[in-house]
């Protein structure tokens, strides 16, 4: 259906439900829509089913952030903006197939992930998808999830790490390492430098709907920050997301590594957000930077989404670039 029949679809719907009362039947199949009953209440009612969520929302980084922004490039519509994210899924394609950019960016919204104002039943709050995902950086990895597979579409890297050619990996660049949102890679154990063999994590396996079971928790909070209250379902003794000490030690692996790539010159110690200043660079010393984007500045979880991995691949990056001067 066109945008223009679509428009005269839903204001009819807005005019009959106002003329003649909320809780009616309504055939839209004249317009090409299934008919189905049409209540608003059915949502909108004295609760805080969607006021709360919306709440939420609206502090979580989906809802406050400027990324969406990057919705005007075809490279970053699919995941950058939420309209185009949902036409992407309804395509099923992967954002690295989408061919034009939206020229009128959304954040990630309710629609972006929930059916909204689709069927006009309870049904709109189903999932766009929960299909399991391969990877569009290596079509042999299958992220599958659960509910977090609807993530994982976006929540994967964009490109593995390059061979080298000549003992010298070329093309870095300040976009050069994963790219921003590989976490599905790092809780299946894979994406990092070569050299270090890694394994789903307990928090892919044990957590039936992963990125959901701990971002949401049971009562499905929508800043999609975890607590420790959904931690200490599966870890009692847990008083904070540093349990076992994992995060401080992948921090202070992190620091190392990145104190070893400012004394080689390949980020400079200014710059935060630890883009590369260097356009290639010797074998060892690129994946370690590989790896040290991917833990320190992709993931952003300090080691909780896969701690054997995470401190795997710092220690090799190390070991790559030898002991400080």
């Amino acid at each position: 259906m066109s945008f223009q029949r679509t428009l005269l679809a839903l204001t009819a719907v807005v005019v009959l439900v106002w003329a003649q009362g909320c809780d009616r039947t309504i055939n839209l199949a004249d317009d090409g829509m299934s008919s189905g009953p049409v209540s608003c209440a059915e949502c909108h009612d004295s609760s805080d089913l969607i006021t709360g969520k919306a709440t939420q929302w609206a502090e979580s980084a989906h809802g406050s952030g400027e990324a969406y922004g990057r919705g005007t490039s075809s490279s970053c519509a699919g995941c950058h903006s939420g309209s185009a994210f949902v036409e992407m899924v309804a395509a099923g394609l992967d954002p690295g197939s989408v061919a034009e950019g939206d020229p009128d960016p959304t954040r990630q919204d309710c629609r972006t992930c929930h059916m909204i104002h689709e069927t006009y039943t309870g049904e709109d709050f189903a999932l766009r998808t929960e299909d399991p995902v391969t990877f569009y950086a290596d079509a042999t990895v299958t992220f599958d999830g659960g509910m977090g597979n609807l993530c994982v579409n976006c929540h994967q890297p964009r490109r593995f790490i390059p061979d080298a050619v000549g003992g010298v990996i070329s093309g870095i660049s300040s976009h050069w390492g994963p790219h921003h949102g590989p976490q599905s890679a790092m809780l299946l154990g894979v994406g990092g430098g070569p050299g270090v063999s890694g394994m789903p994590s307990g928090h892919y396996g044990a957590a039936l709907n992963t990125c959901v079971t701990c971002h949401m928790g049971e009562g499905a909070n929508h800043t999609f920050e975890p607590d420790e209250d959904t931690c200490q379902q599966c870890h009692p003794s847990a008083t904070d997301f540093d349990y076992m000490g994992v995060q401080t030690e992948v921090d202070s692996l992190g620091t190392v590594l990145g104190d070893l790539l400012v004394t080689a010159g390949l980020i400079d110690v200014n710059t935060e957000d630890g883009h590369p200043i260097v356009s290639s660079a010797p074998e060892d010393q690129a994946i370690a930077l590989w790896n040290w984007l991917y833990v320190m500045h992709e993931d952003q979880s300090h080691g909780v989404h896969n701690p054997d991995y995470a401190r795997a691949l710092l220690e090799d990056g190390i070991a790559r670039m030898g002991p400080m001067p």
